[in-house]
């Protein structure tokens, strides 16, 4: 005759029980139940499966009083998993329902000490002080918290009223900060943007400035060099004349023989007082 078995899934684990006595804790696996015995009784076996993945519980619309006597509903999650079996199972009667209650609580702890301002402008105090308060007394009984969120807030009819008109009024007030902002960002890339074009423009300007000024002084330095050379030149030729005159003679004799070919130069040659001609 096959033994009895179970299979324990790796979502859970199994509490062993022998006549109400806890003996050990299954991890996921094959179980298979001892087999009956021959002679005398047999321990009767009992296996609690108990669910170890991370899950959700809801808190939903609580009403409570903040310390400014407002009434809002507020709704939570709260996601949690069972850590210990044993202490899920032993140490409270029903750990969902102990968490429900426990978180509840610490809800209203929280949203009493708080006015309405403050709930407003720092949601995450409530998730923070229900997760101080009770993380350490979850985990007495097995259970590890490992987020606390409020999911909604409800105020009255009017306040909500109220709140909405604040609300629209926030967002547009936002919303011509931003354009401000960008108005005022957009006037100052265009001043960083002309500025910077000035600067560009004078710097261009002192760089043509410098230019021209290296030119006219490249064009001095060669006009004194043709100049000096020329000078040299004719201090050169006023030598040489000097040195022979015949050479002086026959650069006259070809300035004369040019004069000849035009027909409308004209020679003129000295007299003395007497009227004779002026000559060698």
């Amino acid at each position: 005759m096959a033994k009895k078995a179970l299979i324990i899934k790796d979502t859970h684990r199994g509490l062993l029980y022998e006549d109400g006595i806890l003996k050990r804790i299954l991890e996921a696996g094959r179980f298979e139940y001892p087999s009956e015995p021959l002679f005398g009784r047999s321990a009767e076996i009992e296996i609690v499966l108990v669910d170890v993945r991370e899950r959700e519980l809801t808190i939903k619309g609580q009403e409570i009083l903040t310390a400014d006597k407002v009434a809002i509903r507020v709704s939570i999650i709260v996601q949690f998993r069972v850590t210990d079996p044993r202490a899920a199972m032993h140490e409270v009667e029903k750990y969902e329902e102990r968490l429900y209650s426990d978180v509840q609580l610490a809800a209203r702890r929280s949203l009493a000490s708080m006015n309405l301002e403050e709930i407003l402008t720092n949601r995450n105090r409530l998730s923070e002080d229900i997760l101080r308060d009770v993380k350490e007394i979850a985990s007495r009984y097995g259970v590890a918290i490992l987020r606390a969120d409020v999911k909604d807030l409800v105020f009255p009819g009017n306040l909500q009223e109220i709140m909405n008109k604040v609300l629209a009024a926030e967002r547009m007030s936002e919303a011509q900060l931003v354009e401000a902002r960008t108005k005022a960002q957009t006037a100052q890339i265009d001043a960083q943007a002309k500025a910077e074009m000035r600067k560009l423009e004078a710097e261009a300007q002192a760089v043509a400035h410098r230019l021209q000024a290296e030119a006219e002084a490249d064009s001095l330095r060669i006009r004194g060099a043709i100049e000096l050379e020329s000078f040299k030149q004719s201090e050169q030729a006023a030598a040489a004349f000097a040195a022979n005159p015949s050479l002086l003679r026959l650069r006259e004799l070809d300035a004369l023989k040019d004069l000849a070919k035009s027909a409308n130069a004209r020679i003129y040659i000295g007299f003395d007082k007497h009227g004779a001609p002026h000559g060698d």
